[in-house]
C-alpha cells in the first residue's frame, strides 16, 4: 500500500491532491482525461470526439504539454488511446451511475491500465476527471506501486476551467 506524508500530499479540496508514494520522480506521468457529454456529431478519434467541450479542450492541451502520455476515460469504451480508431458519438456517462456500475467500469479500466503497462513502480497517473471517473478506481490503484493524483479535486467546474487557464 502506498504511503502519504503531509508535506507530500495536498489536503483534499486543494489543487494539488497527491495520493501515493512521492519519494522519487515518476518514471512516466500519464494524464487520464474523462469523456464529456458534448461530442462531435460524427465518428472521430478519441482525442477529437470530445472537442465540443471547453473542459476537454483545456484538459487535452494541458496533458499534451505536461504529461509523457495520455488516455481518455470513456464511460462507454473505458480506457481509450487518444489516437485510436474513430468511435461514434454516444450518450453514456458515469455521472449518476450506481456504485456497482462505477465499480465494474473501474475494474475494466484497471485491467486495461495493467495491460498497457501503466501500473509500474514509479509511474504517476494524473486524473483530469471528476470523481465519478476516479473514485471507484483509486482503491484498485492503492494496491499497486503506481502513484496517482487529482490536481483539480474539490474544484467546481468554473474553478477547474480557471485552473487549466492558469497553466496552459
Amino acid at each position: 500500500m502506498n504511503s502519504r506524508t503531509d508535506s507530500e500530499v495536498g489536503r483534499r479540496g486543494t489543487t494539488n491532491t497527491i495520493i501515493g508514494s512521492t519519494t522519487q520522480q515518476p518514471r512516466m506521468e500519464v494524464g487520464l482525461v474523462s469523456c464529456t457529454k458534448s461530442k462531435r456529431e460524427e465518428a472521430a478519434k478519441p482525442k477529437d470526439l470530445y472537442l465540443e467541450s471547453a473542459f476537454f479542450r483545456k484538459a487535452r492541451q494541458y496533458v499534451e504539454a505536461n504529461h509523457d502520455a495520455w488516455y481518455v476515460l470513456s464511460a462507454k469504451h473505458h480506457l481509450l488511446d487518444p489516437d485510436g480508431d474513430p468511435i461514434e458519438p454516444y450518450d453514456e456517462t458515469l455521472s449518476g451511475a450506481s456504485v456497482d456500475t462505477k465499480r465494474e467500469w473501474a475494474e475494466t479500466v484497471f485491467e486495461q491500465l495493467r495491460e498497457e503497462g501503466l501500473l509500474g513502480d514509479g509511474n504517476r497517473l494524473v486524473f483530469h476527471a471528476g470523481r465519478d471517473y476516479h473514485e471507484e478506481l483509486t482503491p484498485f490503484l492503492s494496491e499497486t506501486d503506481v502513484e496517482f493524483t487529482v490536481p483539480t479535486d474539490g474544484l467546481q467546474f468554473g474553478e477547474t476551467l480557471a485552473w487549466y487557464n492558469d497553466r496552459i
